[in-house]
């Protein structure tokens, strides 16, 4: 079935469907041999070769949507060259190629959404859609209520402003609190550098929600397949 050349692009994985229009007016796209240049082609990707930057493109006709709880020690990639762990191990029996929509750090366990839907990523990803991540976070010692409206409000970190988080308070022991806090940011390591730059260091971290997609019993290793009505749930507020 043929499909406009950038929404194929998109749906792959290669970019968001505005980014794939720009790779393919700076000729970095090929159908059958032949730069492509112009907006609008559609090509079928079951009886064309396609290509971007002289990588073949492949068809992801049937899309797929995991929610994997993903262990602590392993990478949020589907290939590393130093041979470390990497989720796509803990996904033995799933043919298609899929990828994870975001990151979770090598140290942080919890909910791990992963596609074969470039569309529904970069959605996902999106600052405009303001999609929520909830975390529950093991840190040294107890701040104090300075500290946490701080949090809630935003602090500077790394010569830019953190958007309000919302703060709750779980437990608080002699020397560590847990907290879970709810961000729609996606920075690198954001979490742990928030606790960090207030003097509280996180010592354990875990993922439980994406919107209102809640981990829930899933087991680490283990990964369940996604219904619509739970992707939908991702961008509830």
């Amino acid at each position: 079935m043929q499909e406009r050349l950038q929404k194929i692009l998109a749906q792959a994985g290669i970019a968001s469907r505005r980014k794939a229009e720009e790779l393919i007016r700076e000729g970095k796209v090929r159908v059958d041999g032949m730069v492509v240049t112009e907006m609008g082609v559609r090509v079928d990707p079951a009886t064309q070769k396609i290509e971007c930057n002289g990588r073949p493109v492949f068809s992801l006709e049937k899309k797929v949507y995991i929610l994997l709880h993903k262990p602590a020690g392993y990478l949020s990639t589907v290939r590393d060259p130093q041979g470390r762990p990497i989720v796509s191990d803990l996904l033995p029996n799933i043919k298609e190629r899929i990828y994870p929509v975001g990151r979770l750090d090598l140290d942080t366990e919890g909910a791990l959404l992963l596609t074969n839907d470039g569309e529904l990523a970069q959605a996902v990803l999106h600052p405009s859609r303001e999609v929520k991540k909830t975390y529950v976070a093991k840190i040294k010692g107890r701040p104090g209520s300075k500290k946490l409206a701080a949090l809630s409000r935003g602090i500077e970190l790394e010569g830019k402003k953190t958007w309000p988080a919302e703060i709750t308070v779980l437990t608080s022991e002699k020397q560590t609190t847990t907290i879970q806090i709810i961000i729609h940011e996606g920075r690198k390591r954001q979490v742990r550098k928030m606790f960090e730059a207030v003097g509280h260091p996180v010592l354990q971290l875990k993922r439980i929600a994406y919107g209102q997609l809640a981990l829930g019993e899933l087991k680490p290793g283990k990964y369940r397949f996604l219904p619509p009505g739970d992707i939908k749930l991702i961008f509830k507020k």
